[in-house]
């Protein structure tokens, strides 16, 4: 996908603040411990979310030659910042 492509669908919205990542105290779900915050450019948020990808695929390549677990729970980490970003884009998508 064409970056030029996404420009015009994505322009006008701002994230909304409801992608999540991190599990709260005692593994709770329901007190997350990071939050998108509200009002950044829908855009700018899909390009932060790729570049984390980005990491995430060079971790799980790295990850899976050299066996390093450590490597997999950074990767663990990243993607799940790169879902929340997503999931507020997506949700912000659908609201307007």
């Amino acid at each position: 996908m064409d970056k030029d492509s996404i420009a015009p669908a994505t322009n006008s919205i701002k994230t909304i603040g409801v992608g999540t990542f991190g599990e709260g105290e005692a593994g709770s779900n329901a007190d997350r411990l990071f939050r998108v915050q509200p009002g950044h450019n829908a855009q700018f948020a899909l390009e932060q979310a790729a570049a984390l990808m980005s990491c995430v695929y060079k971790l799980t390549l790295q990850a899976g030659t050299q066996q390093d677990a450590s490597l997999i729970w950074a990767a663990h980490c990243l993607s799940g910042m790169s879902k929340a970003l997503v999931e507020d884009v997506a949700h912000a998508m659908l609201t307007d």
